[in-house]
């Protein structure tokens, strides 16, 4: 029951009151108008409450202030006070446990943050991180609100702010599901993971009408800042979907995955996959012979529970598998070389991508295994001008500062300073296990040959015969399959069949580990 101007009506007795507040709820509901309403739908945009029942379990979504309308007057603001002021918020279930959310409204101003809807954002945020719960973004918006000036902006600073102070606390999801322009796409970046749908979703600091006027290239939205660039391209987003429904419904995957926060563990569930499960086909799948590639995703889906994963930036730094997934139930976080990729060499995108993948399992406290098969970083004058040193001590910094439970296992090739790089036993891995095809050498055995022999290789009457002579010597003397295990750099070599067994069991002796780092402010991570 309201006026025209949508103000309260008069109400004379209790029952008309509560029939008020039901109108004014209603309305709030609904939204500005239907015309809205199917200007978003023609776009092939689903509403923030359409999203926000996609996410939660079905009824359990509790609004916060959704009575809340700005104080902002000028530009005709005062004209237009819209219930919500463009951001639903509150809290609800996903799979039973409680996550807080909050999801613009892009038919009420566009979305656009003002002072009264950034408020409505930092109290959310606050309560997420008092409750210890993860928090969701559903990003659908076009920036500050102009008429409102800095106010817009101090309440953008505020977001920052508190995705800072939540970060490694309670795990952060932005899903982004319209445009994010400006200042506005740093919240995301700021969080632990980045979801975008194709075509209706868009990032960038400056658009495409910016970038012609200074820079002369002309570019579409999508090709600046779409869901595939920031898939493949910048590494922005960790995962991308072509509709909302399968976005939301992966979101709520990860969800399941991830510890309330940074004080629990993930949720273990049960497996009916045999803890005891041979892997009799990796005898097949991973070739003797280091110079023929293998999917590696194909070895991890022999090993894990149900051959299920989720892989993080899957189309970004393809060279390296960052995954996480089950073993008999318990959460685990995977680091793998892919041989079929640029056959599984470190760069810069690679080294980046691993750093802070280990970083967020190490945060919520997900333990880490690493499947070697590497045959060192990446050479070039682009890779060494574009900072592999500091890029690459990112992923060194990452595992030596991680203490959760850490274990690596070396399928095949592990040379030179990438093998210590990814989790070896002298940067603090709890158990190292190797394959009886593993080779761990300083660099591969032609190259080596060819610097330790080479006047012998060149007074030789035959150098080629001399040198394949040195090869097969330096093989047999530093890098036959036990040479690591003799010297205690490796605790043992398996069979490879038995890879599962021995990593659940590895795991179950690991669950309480229990390492402290030395008392600090906070480390200065290579940048």
């Amino acid at each position: 029951m309201t006026n025209l101007e949508g103000a309260p009506a008069e109400a004379s007795d209790v029952r008309g009151r509560v029939a008020e507040l039901h109108a004014i709820r209603e309305q709030a509901r609904r939204g500005p108008s239907e015309r809205a309403t199917e200007a978003q739908k023609a776009k092939g945009k689903l509403t923030a409450r359409e999203r926000i029942d996609l996410l939660l379990d079905e009824g359990s979504f509790n609004e916060v202030e959704p009575l809340r309308r700005h104080r902002a007057t000028g530009f005709g603001l005062e004209a237009k006070k819209p219930y919500t002021d463009g951001v639903v918020t509150g809290w609800g279930t996903v799979h039973g446990r409680t996550v807080f959310v909050y999801a613009h409204d892009f038919r009420i101003f566009g979305g656009a943050l003002g002072e009264a809807h950034a408020t409505k954002i930092h109290k959310i945020m606050d309560m997420a991180i008092s409750a210890g719960a993860p928090l969701v973004s559903l990003n659908d918006g076009a920036g500050a609100r102009i008429q409102e000036g800095v106010s817009a902006l101090a309440g953008y600073g505020g977001i920052f702010q508190r995705n800072t102070k939540a970060s490694g606390v309670i795990p952060q999801i932005s899903v982004m599901l319209g445009p994010c322009a400006g200042g506005a796409a740093y919240s995301p970046a700021l969080t632990d993971f980045v979801f975008m749908v194709r075509e209706t979703s868009q990032m960038f600091i400056t658009g495409p009408d910016v970038v012609q006027a200074v820079t002369g290239e002309k570019v579409s939205q999508n090709g600046l800042g779409g869901a595939d660039v920031h898939a493949e391209t910048s590494g922005v987003c960790h995962f991308a979907y072509d509709d909302e429904e399968t976005c939301l419904e992966e979101v709520r995957y990860l969800l399941s995955l991830l510890p309330q926060n940074n004080r629990e563990n993930p949720p273990t569930v049960e497996s009916d996959d045999p803890a005891s499960r041979r892997g009799d086909s990796l005898l097949d799948l991973v070739p003797a012979d280091g110079n023929r590639p293998y999917d590696m995703r194909k070895v991890i889906e022999e090993i894990v529970d149900d051959g299920e994963y989720l892989e993080v930036h899957e189309r970004w730094a393809t060279n390296i598998i960052c995954a996480m997934t089950r073993l008999d139930g318990q959460v685990v976080g995977i680091i793998a070389n892919q041989p079929q990729s640029l056959a599984g060499v470190l760069d810069i995108e690679a080294s980046e991508k691993s750093a802070r993948f280990i970083q967020m399992c190490d945060a919520f406290n997900i333990p880490l295994v690493t499947f070697l098969d590497v045959p060192g970083f990446l050479p070039g004058v682009d890779q060494e001008h574009g900072g592999i040193i500091r890029h690459g001590a990112k992923m060194l910094y990452a595992y030596c500062n991680a203490t959760v439970p850490r274990i690596s296992v070396i399928l095949r090739k592990a040379y030179g300073g990438a093998y210590i790089v990814m989790d070896s036993q002298s940067i603090g891995a709890d158990l190292t296990y190797a394959w009886p095809t593993n080779e761990i050498a300083v660099m591969g055995a032609e190259g080596a040959a060819n610097v330790i022999f080479r006047r012998q290789i060149a007074d030789a009457d035959d150098p080629e015969a001399m040198r394949a002579r040195m090869v097969k010597e330096y093989k047999s003397e530093l890098m036959h399959p036990y040479y690591a295990a003799e010297r205690g750099l490796v605790d043992d070599v398996i069979d490879p069949s038995e890879t599962r067994e021995v990593l659940i069991r590895s795991l179950a002796m690991l669950r309480d580990k229990h390492a402290d780092l030395p008392s600090r402010k906070h480390g200065n991570p290579p940048q």
